[in-house]
């Protein structure tokens, strides 16, 4: 049995398990700040609102889909909020599935818009009428789309990063116009494929050749011998006395290597052989990969695209964040150009959200809204990619002058080929397709949009 013990006896206990309890307190706080829960690192007093944005694709469909594009922002999100946020906010990511239809594209952009999106990011959808109008209603800006629609090179609101299909099927013409007397076109028989042939053409005719040959194929089709003859035989593929040299490039984005399968198969029956060509979104090296590689069908293609390829160093910074936030996530693909124009859109919003902080517009404030980020897209002189892209700028006097897409301010291309099953440069840096662009005939309408 004990005793009563002396109060003043307890006091030395007392206020040694005060400051272990002060001292546990402290270690508590700092652990949070550091593991992300509670206030982000670099946040003025704490206060400093969230900033949402969306990414949305298409997936599960049975034309082209995108499932690295949103997979990619949420990986890019749980990297910068690991490292402070976005000039001390925290980036919070929706996505949606745009299911590659005129009601999906226009259901995401209401969701934008009702969860209080600042910016749709590095998205890809064909419904460019479906998806802008409900963002410039609510003011929303729609930053490094995919460039699939001819919304995004005219609206006001959109800030593209790339030169879009546009750009791509210029250089495809461009690069093909060297070694190509006759050149066929296997293009979706769709509103976005319509203005495709006019580009390629505007390619062709700088290098003195002839508009190509318009092959419509449908979008979800499983196979396409129809397609496939008719394209060889207006390369001259059958014909054993012809002279020159025949191409054929197919644009069919996931049902590319499907049409490729067709054609595979008829060309035993040519008397002469045929290059094939297309670009990247519709041939990349996740696909010659699976297809054999250098023992594959596309060895010696031509590919066209927007970026350096996928093995340069300055898409590193990229794959480290992927290695380290991605959690083997498979629908990302470091050489999927969906992923490339994701990361670059996002890089792009990190440097437009650290000027504000800055004294960008209104200067530093604790909340951004969409009309901030427009106003410094619209005001911001320059913005570096890390050398992916020339200096991005949406400045009047940095755009295209040409009436279907005029908001184009990036007009670079790469020129690829496929030797030993990868991608390699034909030539060294990029390659300006704006003249290209603005020589090519108007198409009075959105061509290229859904």
């Amino acid at each position: 049995m004990t005793g009563r013990r002396n109060p003043s006896s307890i006091r030395p206990f007392l206020a040694k398990a005060a400051k272990v309890t002060a001292a546990a307190t402290a270690t508590a706080v700092g652990a949070s700040l550091l593991t992300g829960c509670g206030v982000l690192p670099g946040a003025a007093g704490g206060s400093r609102e969230p900033i949402t944005v969306m990414t949305w694709a298409p997936e599960g469909t049975t034309a082209t889909n995108m499932p690295g594009m949103p997979a990619m922002a949420k990986a890019y999100a749980r990297w910068v909020n690991a490292n402070g946020g976005l000039a001390g906010h925290e980036l919070k990511v929706i996505t949606c599935n745009e299911r590659n239809s005129t009601v999906g594209a226009a259901r995401c952009a209401k969701q934008a818009v009702q969860q209080g999106a600042v910016a749709v990011v590095g998205s890809y959808s064909q419904h460019g009428r479906a998806f802008m109008a409900p963002l410039e209603v609510a003011g929303v800006p729609f930053l490094g789309g995919y460039g699939a629609s001819d919304q995004e090179f005219a609206s006001s609101l959109s800030y593209p990063v790339n030169g879009g299909q546009a750009a791509l099927l210029a250089g495809n013409g461009r690069q093909l116009s060297r070694d190509c007397d006759r050149v066929s076109l296997v293009r979706p028989d769709t509103v976005a494929g319509d203005g495709l042939p006019a580009l390629l053409g505007s390619g062709l005719a700088e290098g003195g050749r002839k508009p190509p040959a318009d092959i419509r194929a449908p979008e979800d089709a499983n196979d396409y011998t129809a397609q496939a003859r008719k394209a060889l035989s207006s390369a001259g593929a059958f014909d054993a006395y012809g002279s020159g040299r025949g191409c054929v490039t197919a644009v069919l984005g996931d049902r590319t290597e499907t049409f490729f399968d067709s054609f595979r198969r008829l060309e035993g029956e040519a008397a002469r052989d045929v290059r094939v060509a297309s670009v990247l979104g519709s041939v990349g090296q996740p696909l010659l990969d699976r297809t054999g590689g250098k023992d594959g069908p596309f060895e010696g293609a031509y590919v066209t695209g927007w970026y350096p390829v996928a093995s340069d160093a300055r898409w590193d910074p990229m794959r480290e964040v992927i290695r380290e936030h991605a959690f083997a996530d498979n629908r990302i693909d470091p050489a999927d150009p969906g992923v490339q124009t994701t990361w670059i859109a996002y890089t792009v919003l990190k440097v437009i959200i650290e000027s504000l902080a800055k004294g960008g517009g209104d200067g530093d404030k604790d909340s951004v809204s969409a009309s901030d980020v427009v106003g410094e897209l619209n005001r911001i002189e320059g913005v570096d990619t890390g050398g992916l892209t020339p200096t991005l700028s949406w400045r009047l006097e940095h755009m295209l002058a040409t009436r279907d897409i005029p908001r184009v301010i990036n007009r670079d291309v790469t020129f690829q080929v496929v030797r030993q099953g990868r991608l390699v440069s034909v030539k060294e840096g990029f390659v300006d397709v704006g003249d290209t662009l603005v020589q090519a005939p108007s198409r009075g309408r959105s061509g290229l949009s859904g």
